[in-house]
């Protein structure tokens, strides 16, 4: 039987503990995710889905609990261990696409896998080839400034899959756009990730998109309840 891609036991957060104002934001999180498995996170702004996104995806610590990917425990790993899993197998989307302005959505996609040691020809192949699965081939040598909002997050997602990771961790990732192009938007993500076979925890306040996925839980209280 295969590992879960993703086991979160017993995570919990708080910001400022000990002091009179400790927010406690986690509590006691327990999260399994199966290989191919696309998770809806539904949780309203503030509820601490970005903080249990970050700490799934080894960008913060929890408190307690132990964080493992793909069998490995990361757990009190050393940073470089746990920059080097993220870097393998972990994708980012953001509700912002956070695109590098100075280059062209091709080179958004290549740089990361150069900093992977993918060779440039490679890089630029799968680059080109993920565009061409977002529906946005034409746009390869375009700068973010001169794309639409759903172009520049297509491009964002290309990103965050460049590297093949085994997990995609996504925070409201349609949140910054209008209704119709969020809906196209989303579609094409899907697309990306039921194409690949990768696991995903995709943060949401839209019930209709986290209807299309495969499970559905709920933050509320620092607690994971199911829908």
């Amino acid at each position: 039987m295969n590992d879960p891609v993703l086991r979160l036991s017993g995570i919990s957060k708080a910001y400022n503990p000990g002091a009179p104002n400790e927010v406690q934001v986690l509590r006691g999180i327990d999260l399994t995710v199966a290989p191919g498995e696309v998770v809806a996170l539904v949780a309203p702004s503030g509820a601490g889905k970005s903080t249990l996104l970050h700490i799934a995806g080894l960008l913060d610590t929890a408190d307690s609990g132990t964080v493992e990917i793909a069998g490995d425990d990361l757990t009190g790993q050393s940073d470089r261990k746990r920059t080097g899993v993220r870097r393998a197998d972990v994708g980012f989307i953001y509700q912002f696409h956070h695109l590098l302005p100075e280059f062209t959505a091709l080179e958004n996609i290549v740089l990361p896998q150069l900093a992977n040691g993918v060779a440039r020809k490679a890089a630029e192949a799968r680059a080109r080839d993920l565009l061409a699965q977002v529906g946005i081939a034409e746009r390869a040598d375009h700068r973010p400034a001169a794309m639409s909002g759903g172009e520049q997050q297509r491009v964002a997602f290309c990103r965050a899959l460049a590297n093949e990771p085994r997990l995609l961790l996504a925070d409201e990732p349609t949140g910054n756009l209008d209704p119709s192009t969020s809906d196209q938007v989303f579609a094409a993500l899907m697309a990306l990730v039921r194409g690949t076979g990768l696991s995903a925890v995709i943060a949401t306040h839209n019930l209709e998109l986290a209807a299309r996925m495969d499970r559905q839980i709920r933050l509320e209280a620092g607690q994971l309840v199911p829908v």
